[in-house]
Parts: structure tokens; C-alpha cells; sequence
């Protein structure tokens, strides 16, 4: 059985709980493939895992798909608690995968913290760009000028970059790709996963029901064009200006 295939990750699924809860078009179904395939390809087992969701669409990616130890926590406190699993078992593999409202908004301190004090643990961040589950409304990693339930003129805030802020908090590996990108993405997750200290690798996931609709991007398909067309590897990223970069976003290992 060669490692990575839909087969081989079956074993690594709750069969029970499909078809997903997730909207059709979400990328959060790629990026759990993606984490299970990288898992797969590793040759790990399931059983050394804990997985920590908070709420929100990133928070059902593992729980209750993954046929693992899940903990499913209060808003934004994922990495509080996998900061407690992980002091009373230092065995685990222990792996926080949230979104982007979920981290960096109510999350956001835990998440800075836990970049701070390099704890060993493994941050997936399933960014769509909005609060998808309840209704829409801007995020901290909103675009500026992006249209959400609650920026109907446009978002007149400036985003976070998630990358550079827990690389600058102290995060020992920082990365990020899109769900168009996915070899790059599982290559980046075996990375993340075997990386000891804190490893934050960002997903840009496509929202085409609530992101989508609201900024020209319907369709699944517009989604990952968008990516493909918009993002840019860090090392052609290097040889562009300011201006050649505006509406561009930058992918790749930021620190390793």
C-alpha cells in the first residue's frame, strides 16, 4: 500500500461521521486530508496524537473526523489546553488546528504565548478569512477591503499577517500555503509535525459560501484560482517591489 493514498488514510477516519458538516467548496476538507496524508506519510500512528480544536469550521477538522484523541475546547483556548496536555505527557504529539477567528481573535494572546515560549507543539491555522460558521463576519486576518456581514463597505482595517507575528513572538517554524497548494502543504506539515518547539504552519482554505459570495468568489473553483493567481513563493517575493506585491500573498517556510 503506498503512504498517502485515499485508501491508506481510511484507517485514520471516523467512516460514522461522513459526509462532513463542511459547506460544499470549503477547503477544510483538503486540509484534513492534507494533515492526515503528511501523518501517513511519516509512518506515524494515530494513537501518539492529541488533537485540539476550539470552535468554529476549522475546530470540526479533527473532532469528530479524526480516529484519534480530540479535545474540542472552549472558544479560542485550544492552546491553553494543549499547553496542559502537553506539560502532564511530554509524549504526545500534540497538534492544535483551529481558525483563523478561533487563534487569532478571541485565541489571539494564547497564540503569541505559546510562539513566545516555544512550546512544543504543532498550530494549524485554517484560514478562510471570516468567521464562517456563525455568519460572516470580519476576522483579524480579513483583507483589508474585503466584504463581510459586518464590513458591508469593506473591511477598513488592516489584517494581521499571522506568519511574521508568531514568527516575531518567538515560533520556531512558521509557514504558510494555500489548499491549492497541497504537495507543498503536506511537505510543510511533515516539517511542522517532526519540528521540536512551536511549529505554526497557515492555511488559507476557501470559503465560497460566506467569503466567496460577499468578494466576487462564488464558486470552489473562483476560490482556488484566486490562490493560484494571487499567491506568491517567499523566493520570487524577494526579487518583487512593494507595488508588485500589494494584492499578493506570500507563501512558504518564513523561519525553519
Amino acid at each position: 500500500m503506498n503512504p498517502g493514498t485515499t485508501t491508506s488514510i481510511k484507517r485514520m477516519i471516523r467512516q460514522e461521521v461522513f459526509p462532513t458538516p463542511f459547506c460544499p467548496g470549503c477547503g477544510h476538507g483538503i486540509l484534513l486530508g492534507a494533515i492526515l496524508r503528511a501523518i501517513d506519510e511519516l509512518g506515524w500512528s494515530m494513537d501518539e496524537f492529541l488533537f485540539v480544536s476550539g470552535i468554529g469550521c476549522g475546530g470540526w477538522i479533527p473532532s469528530p473526523h479524526f480516529a484519534a484523541d480530540t479535545l474540542h475546547v472552549t472558544h479560542g483556548r485550544a492552546i491553553a489546553f494543549a499547553t496542559g496536555a502537553k506539560l502532564f505527557n511530554p509524549e504526545l504529539k500534540v497538534v492544535v488546528i483551529g481558525g483563523d477567528g478561533d487563534l487569532a481573535s478571541i485565541g489571539g494572546n494564547h497564540l503569541i504565548h505559546g510562539a513566545r515560549r516555544n512550546i512544543d507543539l504543532t498550530v494549524i491555522c485554517a484560514n478562510n478569512m471570516i468567521y464562517g460558521m456563525t455568519g460572516g463576519q470580519v476576522t483579524p486576518t480579513t483583507p483589508h477591503g474585503a466584504y463581510t456581514m459586518t464590513t458591508p463597505q469593506g473591511n477598513p482595517e488592516r489584517p494581521f499577517d499571522l506568519c511574521q507575528l508568531v514568527a516575531a513572538a518567538g515560533a520556531s517554524y512558521v509557514a504558510r500555503y494555500s489548499v491549492y497548494h497541497v504537495r507543498q502543504l503536506i511537505r510543510s506539515l511533515k516539517r511542522a509535525l517532526q519540528h521540536p518547539g512551536f511549529s505554526f504552519v497557515e492555511v488559507l482554505s476557501s470559503c465560497p459560501v460566506q467569503y466567496g459570495r460577499r468578494n466576487e468568489l462564488r464558486s470552489p473553483v473562483a476560490m482556488l484560482n484566486y490562490f493560484r493567481e494571487h499567491c506568491v513563493p517567499i523566493s520570487r517575493a524577494h526579487t518583487m517591489d512593494s507595488a508588485e506585491l500589494a494584492d499578493k500573498i506570500v507563501i512558504g517556510e518564513f523561519v525553519r
